[in-house]
Formats: C-alpha cells, sequence, structure tokens
C-alpha cells in the first residue's frame, strides 16, 4: 500500500503482539505501530501492569510535552491526581482527555491495569516538575 501526506496502511496483529519496556518500569507496553503509520504525529500504545512494586517519576509530580492525550481503561483501575480536576480513580470503560502539560502523579493502581493510549506526537517527552501549589501530600495515596 502506498503512502498518503506522509501516513500508511498499518496492521497490528494481535497475534504478532510484542510487549516490551517502555517509559516506565513497572508497565509493559505494546506499541501498535500507529507512530510509523502516521510519520510520527500518533503514537497508540496498549500499556499493562506487570507487577513490579517499585516508585518511579510518575509517582512524581509530572507533565507530558504533548499536544493530544487519551487514555481509555480496558481492564481494572488507577488512581490519580490532576492539577485542577483532582483525584480521580479511572476504571473499566473509563476515558480521559488529558489537557497537554497538566500537572499530574499516580497514587495507586489494581493489579490488572490495562489501558490503550493515544498521544501526539508520538515522540513526547516527560517531565518531573514541582507540585502545583494547592496540592496536598498524600503520600501513598489510597486503594479503593
Amino acid at each position: 500500500m502506498g503512502k498518503q501526506n506522509g501516513w500508511t496502511f498499518v496492521h497490528n496483529a494481535a497475534t504478532d503482539a510484542v510487549w516490551e519496556e517502555g517509559l516506565r518500569k513497572t508497565l509493559s507496553y505494546r506499541y501498535l505501530g500507529t507512530d510509523v503509520g502516521t510519520d510520527g504525529a500518533y503514537v497508540a500504545q496498549v500499556i499493562k501492569n506487570i507487577g513490579k512494586d517499585q516508585k518511579d517519576a510518575v509517582h512524581e509530580w509530572h507533565v507530558h510535552d504533548c499536544t493530544f492525550q487519551m487514555t481509555y481503561v480496558l481492564k481494572g483501575w488507577a488512581t490519580f491526581e490532576w492539577e485542577g480536576a483532582g483525584i480521580r480513580t479511572i476504571r473499566e470503560g473509563d476515558c480521559i482527555n488529558q489537557i497537554p502539560m497538566i500537572k499530574h502523579r499516580e497514587l495507586a493502581m489494581s493489579e490488572d491495569f490495562k489501558v490503550l493510549e493515544i498521544v501526539a506526537p508520538a515522540d513526547f517527552k516527560t517531565y518531573v516538575v514541582d507540585p502545583p501549589d494547592s496540592s496536598e501530600n498524600l503520600a501513598g495515596g489510597r486503594r479503593e
């Protein structure tokens, strides 16, 4: 198949799924090929908890330098705190549109947590940042 405006058709078959290490060491990532198919405009990935119990930068306040980030929960739950939106638990079937550069942090996650995430651009960066002024210290978070 040919290209159209630099984009190509991609079929990422479940039978050929490759799970690999990504941004977070506590999760495993299945990249769906959209980064190649959209010439770097978007990345789509399925992300799942692999049961490693360790803290990483995502437990600290951070931002993603992107223009679009959508997360759809396939399984389980996770609790995050977002600047201006507070503490929220996202569960199976929930979808969030995370605005660009919003400060946030993970507080807790179920062992079976699994999401589909779509981000633009594909090569977005993540930065640890100072907490927002209104943040309370919720060390360890809470499990629901």
